[in-house]
């Protein structure tokens, strides 16, 4: 065994804090939301808006407008308006496309009646 103690590498910690104040102008910061550029609208408000239209929306259109994948589009349909939000989601048939809307306040109907059987 050796009487002398081997230099200690400095830690990967310390090192992150001599680069960071060794900077001379600081950086700005980028936001954890994940947006790269100036645009504050998300894509899940885009297709919300979309769907808030008069004309409502095309699955296609919202594929478009937020480069996702059918199947993405009718999860967010289904899990983000429908479920977590609680929109109701209105589609109706047009010329063999199908387009979507948030169905406006006065005209919500309940979905389950209840029963007015008597329980026994």
């Amino acid at each position: 065994m050796s009487k002398f103690k081997s230099a200690k590498k400095p830690s990967s910690q310390s090192m992150l804090t001599q680069v960071a104040t060794s900077k001379s102008s600081p950086q700005p910061v980028p936001k954890p939301d994940g947006h790269k550029n100036g645009n504050s609208t998300s894509k899940q408000s885009r297709v919300i808006a979309m769907l808030r239209s008069p004309s409502g929306a095309t699955i296609a259109a919202m594929m478009k407008a937020t480069d996702w994948q059918q199947h993405s589009v009718r999860g967010f349909l289904a899990g983000v308006v429908r479920k977590r939000l609680k929109l109701r989601l209105d589609s109706t048939k047009i010329d063999s496309t199908r387009v979507y809307r948030i169905a406006s306040e006065g005209s919500t109907k309940p979905r389950h009646a209840k029963s007015t059987r008597a329980s026994s």
